[in-house]
């Protein structure tokens, strides 16, 4: 039996303007109710000051279900735990579109792996709108970097992941910004050459836990005295092909389930 995850990626968007309390994307899809529950647990009807949205690529649901001591560091930084339906064709700039305009690929106009800069407005632009700061930490070329740019804030775009996630804990110390993008790829490029179960890709499934793990342990020590929210959030998931290779991008539970994580520290 093919199970699809009721809670979508485009309520993401719509979740994160409704819990900074801005406007904007009033033609999105509608907020996730748990996420918005366990904030209003913690933090009442206060707004959130910060946010942090680190990006891994190609983190599937089933690698959670069946490596799930490899989340453990994810897991210690995390209220919530949720299965995610992603969208199709599940690719990355398809799904990063989704994630942060709200919107499904018809809509938003991305509808193949191609990164054209998107016409539709996003979270980036509601925050902007509304007199908020943004940044995208990314490597250069990857679809975090191309299909967002054009508008009034910072981007910093590097070599490698880790010179990625080096730039993210500086910005994070500096607290000059109102919402973090950080896109880590590395698990999708490792997973494509050898397999999503490799020993290979599965070491970078350990890095991107980690790395998220210093990520929000940085934040919850510089945003401790504001309403903050920190988020471990895949575009889409992933499965084997012949020789051994990985891939995703098919309409199939592997490649549309994912799992994202919040942390209300």
């Amino acid at each position: 039996m093919d199970i699809r995850n009721q809670f979508r990626i485009t309520q993401t968007a719509p979740t994160v303007r409704e819990l900074m309390g801005i406007g904007g994307l009033e033609d999105a899809d509608i907020c996730n109710p748990a996420v918005l529950a366990k904030a209003a647990s913690v933090y009442g009807d206060q707004k959130l000051e910060r946010v942090l949205m680190y990006n891994p690529d190609a983190i599937a649901l089933w690698l959670y279900q069946k490596y799930t001591d490899q989340f453990i560091p994810v897991m210690r930084h995390s209220d919530l735990a949720l299965p995610v339906c992603s969208v199709m064709p599940s690719v990355t700039p398809v799904c990063f579109a989704s994630m942060y305009s709200g919107l499904d690929p018809e809509r938003h106009g991305i509808k193949a792996y191609v990164k054209p800069v998107l016409k539709c407005e996003t979270l980036f632009d509601a925050l902007i709108k509304a007199g908020k700061k943004p940044v995208i930490i990314s490597t250069a070329g990857d679809s975090i970097s191309e299909i967002f740019k054009e508008r009034e804030m910072e981007y910093i775009f590097c070599e490698t992941p880790e010179e990625v996630n080096e730039q993210a804990e500086r910005i994070l110390k500096e607290d000059r910004y109102d919402l973090i993008t950080v896109y880590n790829g590395n698990f999708d490029e490792q997973m494509h050459r050898t397999g999503p179960e490799s020993e290979e890709a599965l070491a970078m499934l350990d890095r991107n836990a980690a790395a998220y793990e210093k990520l929000a342990s940085i934040a919850e020590e510089i945003w401790k005295d504001r309403p903050h929210m920190c988020a471990f959030l895949p575009d889409h998931g992933c499965h084997e092909i012949d020789g051994g290779m990985g891939s995703h991008g098919l309409d199939m539970e592997e490649d549309m389930n994912i799992i994202h994580f919040y942390s209300f520290k």
